[in-house]
């Protein structure tokens, strides 16, 4: 956890809400992006009057987010399900673009379900009783390269399947489904299953399969056509194994929300239907819409059919959910949002007396650049215009340590205070394709800097950065640049805190930080 004096929590409580809050018009309309934070291939379900929401969390950690709602449109991040990625070892480097790829969360038997899957290892499935804690160990359901995307059914005959897909990158094969049957524990595939469906020529790289029953049918809900430019299609059949029939439920048409696709069809106790899916937003990351959800001869369309042509186009702004309690519960800990970029050691953070010391972290001498530094806390970019103001105290004990608050993604730029040995001296630093190994920028602004200073990024329009900084937190110094964020590895663009050193010692510096703020413009 980032170094947040409990006075500071106050602060960071309004910029959680600003995260995972929609715009509501007097409670009786809605606009989307219901969450302009980047929670990619979200799954939903609904127990009780209560909504949870997972999503991909790929190499960040602690992984599988749990958000909850109480009326499908204000969310509120409450914890996450997924301690480390597994294998443990495996993860303590970065390993970018891999981890946990389309997750979907199940309520059966009075427990919740996870299953989701690694790319390079298999499927894993994970259950809890609690959905705050107490997740079990990753149990490896199906072993395998290239298998993803998994989603389980209970089905009314007694039987447990589980539909995914595959990866072509690891998998050799993509564009097909598959199902497969279950142990009566939802932890073990048992059957060697079968295809199910094969979307060459009319949904190329169909994935992200969610598997349902309503009225006899089982149904089939994925994404087809790539993440920025696809459309949601809809198979139904009355036999698990098909054949199936084929219907295209959502797509961009005349809208401006692009591939609108890749999510969870959830009913309110109300009876009504909704589907909540995702739109890539480059740098931003694929942020969070909700689309009303309407059944015509068993089949759904998803949004609205403006044209009549029996597909689906998402709506921007609509009538709120009816749902039978819209209370909002208060989450305590604000500073969940932020994450590692791999498994983390014990030793990179602890709490002093009510504040958190991020310690540094070696940076290996080869390392051209921090593209693969392990020890990132980070969070997801909060929103398309926003400010966020730091105040960091940087302890350094060692020439050459450097700390700083930094904007991350395939390209990043940073504010950073490094040891030289005669001080410290704040520098800008910008690294354009770092993923390429491409070295660092640095921009010296001021000798003999202080120890504690206020920071400030300023996001505009495009995602476009600009960085200041200030001694007293009132007066701020431009710090000259336009930065272009960038989204990463299958993410959007993240902010946060790094803590380096560049050789072994006996006696790390520490960064802290002392207040963490961000107000949407």
């Amino acid at each position: 956890m980032v170094a947040i004096k409990k006075s500071v929590l106050k602060i960071s409580f309004h910029l959680f809400i600003l995260i995972v809050t929609a715009t509501t018009t007097l409670a009786q309309t809605y606009t989307n992006p219901i969450i302009h934070a980047d929670y990619s291939d979200p799954d939903a379900i609904r127990v009780g009057d209560d909504y949870y929401m997972t999503a991909s969390s790929f190499t960040s950690v602690p992984g599988l987010p749990i958000l909850h709602s109480k009326d499908l449109v204000h969310w509120q991040l409450i914890g996450y399900a997924l301690k480390n990625n597994q294998p443990i070892e495996h993860y303590k480097k970065v390993q970018h673009g891999a981890g946990v790829w389309a997750p979907s969360i199940r309520f059966h038997n009075g427990e919740f379900y996870i299953f989701y899957p690694d790319p390079d290892f298999g499927i894993y499935v994970i259950k809890s009783k609690n959905i705050l804690r107490d997740w079990s160990t990753p149990k490896l359901v199906l072993a395998g390269k290239g298998l993803i995307d998994p989603c389980p059914l209970w089905d009314k005959n007694g039987k447990v399947y589980l539909v995914h897909a595959f990866a072509g990158s690891r998998a050799g094969i993509k564009s097909v489904l598959a199902i497969k049957e279950l142990n009566a524990s939802a932890t073990e595939v048992i059957d060697e299953g079968q295809l199910i469906y094969d979307g060459h020529g009319i949904d190329p790289t169909v994935e992200g399969p969610k598997l349902y029953q309503r009225n006899g049918w089982y149904y089939v809900f994925a994404p087809a056509g790539g993440v920025a430019t696809g459309w949601q299609i809809v198979l139904r059949s009355k036999n698990i194994y098909g054949p199936y029939e084929r219907k295209v439920v959502l797509e961009q048409g005349a809208s401006s929300i692009n591939g609108p696709h890749q999510g969870a069809w959830i009913q309110t106790s109300t009876g009504q239907d909704w589907f909540i899916h995702f739109q890539d937003k480059g740098a931003y990351g694929r942020i969070t819409h909700l689309q009303p959800l309407f059944w015509k001869n068993d089949w759904p369309i998803i949004g609205i059919d403006k044209d009549g042509n029996g597909i689906g186009e998402p709506v921007l702004t609509y009538t709120m959910p009816k749902v039978t309690n819209q209370a909002i519960p208060f989450v305590q800990n604000e500073a969940l949002s932020f994450q590692w970029q791999a498994n983390p050691s014990t030793n990179w953070r602890f709490k002093f007396q009510d504040q958190y010391r991020q310690y540094a972290v070696l940076l290996s001498d080869s390392a051209e650049n921090l593209w693969n530094f392990p020890a990132m806390y980070l969070q997801k970019i909060p929103a398309e215009l926003f400010t966020t103001t730091t105040k960091i105290n940087f302890s350094s004990l060692q020439i050459g340590e450097r700390a700083g608050f930094i904007l991350m993604g395939k390209s990043y730029a940073a504010i950073e205070l490094l040891n030289t040995g005669d001080g410290l001296q704040l520098n800008y630093i910008e690294c354009i394709d770092a993923d390429k190994k491409r070295p660092e920028i640095k921009i010296p602004f001021m000798s003999n800097a202080p120890r504690s200073l206020y920071l400030r990024m300023h996001m505009d329009t495009g995602a476009v950065a600009s960085f200041s900084y200030s001694l007293d937190g009132i007066n701020y110094v431009n710090m000259n640049a336009k930065f272009k964020a960038t989204p990463g590895v299958w993410v959007g663009a993240k902010m946060g805190f790094y803590c380096i050193s560049n050789r072994v010692t006996n006696d790390a510096g520490f960064l802290e930080i002392q207040s963490f703020n961000t107000q949407k413009n």
